[in-house]
């Protein structure tokens, strides 16, 4: 209600008095029931790349401008990418995973975590064994969201430059 002003708030309020509405309760804003970790999957092949395109850059004269140039933008990328990364996990965490996905698969809380923390760890430098770590966190967590639906995986090698694998449903 915020935004309405004091004046809407209180229509609001006599008006849910007055009819009783019952509270409804979603899973997420749009209980839409469309998740897929491979959006995080995706993201975390980019900040490899961006890694990977990053240390290939010139070394003998890195403030040329051309150089320059594509290092801020291989670097924006990857921070942007990191961070869809991160999003794509804490909607998977907040909005579909459930208290018996976490009983049944113990690792799933530190998982998360971990992920959220490699995220981080890729977006603020530029070492690669952080982005392949990062990936193989997500891949997990994919692994497990389709385990949750009943779903088997399997581990495919990409048809991105990264050259590591996806984790696809076998449906």
């Amino acid at each position: 209600m915020k935004g309405l002003g004091l004046f809407g708030r209180g229509i609001l309020k006599n008006f849910d008095r007055a009819f009783g509405f019952d509270v409804a309760y979603a899973h997420c804003d749009i209980p839409c029931g469309i998740y897929d970790p491979h959006m995080a999957q995706v993201a975390a092949h980019t900040v490899i790349r961006m890694d990977m395109l990053i240390a290939a850059l010139p070394k003998d004269n890195p403030m040329a401008e051309d150089t320059r140039e594509k290092f801020v933008r291989y670097t924006i990328v990857k921070e942007q990418h990191a961070e869809i990364c991160k999003n794509e996990v804490r909607v998977l965490w907040g909005d579909y995973f459930k208290p018996e996905h976490a009983q049944a698969n113990p690792e799933l809380h530190g998982l998360v975590f971990d992920t959220l923390k490699l995220a981080s760890k890729a977006r603020q430098g530029t070492n690669l064994a952080d982005a392949e770590a990062l990936l193989g966190s997500v891949q997990k967590i994919a692994e497990i969201f389709w385990k949750t639906k009943n779903v088997q995986t399997k581990r495919v090698k990409s048809p991105y430059p990264s050259e590591h694998e996806m984790v696809y449903p076998l449906v």
